[in-house]
């Protein structure tokens, strides 16, 4: 006998969403989680919804990404209703800028080779030449050196601590159940299938375990054959004090939230598991933001701080299933947020019915065994 359907360890932003989906399938679920100083990547989202130039050179990923974005004005609708929570989410549109004439040539080529990837797909980005993007956005004070942009008409933002927290508060509603200050430390496989799943001295039974432990998941995999290559990438981000509105659509590394704030970021430094703010950072960050935004430098910073990401070898997602442990499965990837949708939504239904369609398969860790000369 087992105590649940699915256990899932981790309730960040794709162990939230999938353990949400789940709960909705009328699944018993049972989310554990760790503590409020556990590596977190959640804690440096930036809250953007961003499909345009994600999956360069990898058209599933591209696929998977847009098909997100596609899904998230019902998912955020439906769980704004389930809530009563504002999740401050809007799609108007996300800006990639170029600070020269060869920069924006550069991304407009770019551009060029990620929609002919998926000719079958609508175009849903443009390139906007300087006096484009002026008059798209009369309200915007640009500095001298801003040559145009790409605009994603798919992109757009959200608060994510609110989301976190209206999945959360959603999936208690539907029946989850949620333990948190309780990491898991072991998992282990029953005999005749199904798993005990261990949090330091509590223990739970159940028939499908799934892995979203973030960083944290590079412990727990290779307990049932799944050992994915996981690194950290610190990512340091800058807010500001509220100011009136200059940034009326989110960007690549800059957006105004509905507070009023400006967040500026985010580096992608490989330096461990260190989580110190650096100088260097901040410069870097506010060079490049005030090259875009001049009035910028009017603002007070009131707050940076630093987390880590989790990075797999091509910076894709990892969805697989266990084979030498039928009923285990791990999901991780850097992009909770915008992939929200798709881990509430047709993933978690995919593991309610019991195994990962074929359109995954080319997110498996086995992708990363292929040797060097091949």
């Amino acid at each position: 006998m087992t105590d649940y359907d699915v256990i899932v360890a981790g309730a960040g932003m794709v162990g939230a969403a999938v353990g949400y989906g789940l709960a909705g399938l009328n699944r018993r679920v049972l989310m554990l989680d760790g503590s409020d100083t556990d590596l977190r990547a959640a804690k440096a989202n930036f809250g953007l919804v961003w499909a345009h130039g994600k999956g360069i050179n990898d058209p599933a990923y591209q696929r998977l990404t847009i098909q997100a974005c596609e899904a998230w004005p019902e998912f955020a609708a439906r769980l704004e209703e389930e809530t009563g929570m504002a999740l401050a989410y809007e799609r108007k549109g996300g800006l990639h800028f170029c600070l020269s004439d060869a920069d924006l040539s550069a991304r407009a080529a770019q551009m060029d080779v990620w929609h002919a990837q998926t000719p079958d797909l609508a175009p849903s980005a443009h390139v906007l030449n300087r006096d484009e993007l002026i008059r798209r956005f009369p309200s915007m004070r640009l500095g001298a050196e801003v040559a145009g942009a790409t605009l994603g008409d798919l992109d757009g933002q959200v608060n994510p601590m609110r989301l976190l927290a209206a999945m959360l508060a959603a999936y208690l509603r539907r029946g989850g159940a949620l333990r948190s200050n309780h990491a898991v430390t072991a998992i282990h496989p029953l005999p005749g299938g199904g798993f005990e799943v261990v949090a330091g001295g509590f223990r739970a039974r159940a028939e499908r375990v799934l892995i979203a432990a973030g960083l944290g998941s590079s412990a727990l995999g290779p307990m049932v054959g799944l050992d994915v290559p996981l690194r950290p990438l610190r990512g340091q981000i800058l807010v500001t004090e509220r100011l009136a509105p200059l940034l009326p659509v989110p960007a690549s590394g800059l957006r105004q939230t509905g507070e009023g704030t400006v967040m500026i970021g985010v580096t992608q430094e490989d330096v461990g598991f260190d989580l110190s703010t650096t100088t260097e950072g901040a410069v870097r960050m506010t060079r490049k933001a005030l090259r875009i935004l001049p009035d910028l430098a009017k603002a007070k910073l009131v707050r940076q701080w630093a987390c880590l990401r989790v990075m797999t070898p091509d910076g894709n997602p990892v969805y697989a299933s266990s084979v030498s442990h039928p009923g285990a499965d791990i999901a991780t990837c850097h992009s909770g947020v915008t992939l929200a949708s798709f881990h509430a939504g047709a993933y978690a239904e995919a593991l309610a019915s019991g195994g990962l369609p074929d359109s995954l398969r080319i997110f498996h860790h086995e992708r990363f065994n292929v040797p060097k000369n091949q």
